[in-house]
């Protein structure tokens, strides 16, 4: 008997959290975009997925066997996991600077 109680208090108590956050099929997105507007979201459904215009879906890229990585800026910085661009990193690194931490500084943009 307690155990049953306990158990659908504790279910009960879970009632409340909805998890409305993730990944959607990109032929959901127009049902939820009204949701998002009102938490703030200003892009429309078809910038964010369109079959037959450039949308956010055209600036995530696929490289080196698997990774993926986002265009965030016109200039083509690219926003990717460390281990994803580790032999680019290799590549630049400088072995002759020894920096402290011994980690890849790369170039901000507008500073050269």
């Amino acid at each position: 008997m307690k155990r049953t109680l306990l158990t659908l208090l504790a279910a009960l108590a879970l009632l409340p959290a909805l998890a409305d956050e993730g990944m959607w099929l990109p032929s959901l997105i127009s049902e939820r975009i009204d949701d998002m507007r009102a938490k703030g979201f200003r892009l429309t459904a078809e910038d964010i997925y369109s079959i037959n215009k450039a949308s956010m879906k055209d600036a995530v890229v696929l490289f080196n066997g698997g990774c993926t990585g986002e265009l965030i800026s016109p200039e083509g910085l690219l926003l990717t996991n460390h281990h994803c661009g580790y032999d680019a990193i290799q590549r630049h690194f400088d072995r002759r600077a020894r920096l402290p931490d011994q980690r890849f500084l790369g170039h901000v943009a507008g500073r050269g």
